[in-house]
């Protein structure tokens, strides 16, 4: 059996001022902070053999944040294949203002949509089609030989997994959020076959 285990990482400034922030490197605010310690706490008693993270600071600030609160110290790789969604022209906008001007339904589209790119920036289906081959060819090696993994990601990438993990189809996903500092477990056979998935 091996176990993976992933996180959104906790609330950063731009989540609190209702802005989108893609791959602009925003910092956790105090509220984030205590989401990952949280989160770390429901953790303590996990063994995991390594973990992942996007080149994102919010992201490896909350991985930091479980693991000093686990105090457990594992080896960490970074990779931009986990970055948030990348929002194109929209990223540092207010999303309240955005609606106003290009309509709730237009931003809808944009925000909650499959294949949909928002202007100059990638759909979902972009942030899978980078999600998850990273994913089958680095972690997935790892998962068959038993060893458990912990991944702190942003929104986006983490539905991307999950569409792949849970067979999640594009019209069910659109409907999918992800809470921040909500520890999700995955459980594995020795086959990878899933047998297991629940939050903490």
């Amino acid at each position: 059996m091996a176990l993976l285990i992933f996180v959104r990482h906790g609330q950063s400034l731009y989540n609190l001022e209702n802005r989108f922030t893609g791959i602009l490197d925003i910092p956790l605010t105090d509220l984030g902070k205590e989401q990952a310690k949280l989160a770390g706490q429901k953790l303590i008693g996990y063994v995991f053999d390594i973990g992942y993270t996007s080149m994102l600071t919010r992201a490896q600030e909350s991985l930091q944040i479980i693991l000093d609160e686990m105090k457990v110290t594992i080896p960490i790789v970074k990779n931009k294949a986990f970055n948030e969604r990348m929002y194109g022209t929209l990223q540092g906008l207010n999303k309240d203002e955005t609606a106003q001007k290009y309509g709730l339904a237009q931003v809808d589209i944009w925000r909650r949509s499959y294949d949909i790119c928002p202007p100059g920036g990638e759909s979902l289906l972009d942030t899978y089609n980078r999600v998850v081959p990273y994913y089958k060819a680095e972690i997935e090696p790892k998962l068959k030989m038993g060893q458990n993994v912990l991944l702190v990601a942003h929104g986006n990438s983490l539905r991307s997994l999950m569409m792949y993990l849970e067979n999640i189809n594009p019209l069910d996903i659109v409907k999918v959020n992800i809470a921040t500092g909500i520890p999700r477990v995955y459980t594995f056979k020795a086959d990878l076959h899933l047998s297991g998935v629940h939050n903490l």
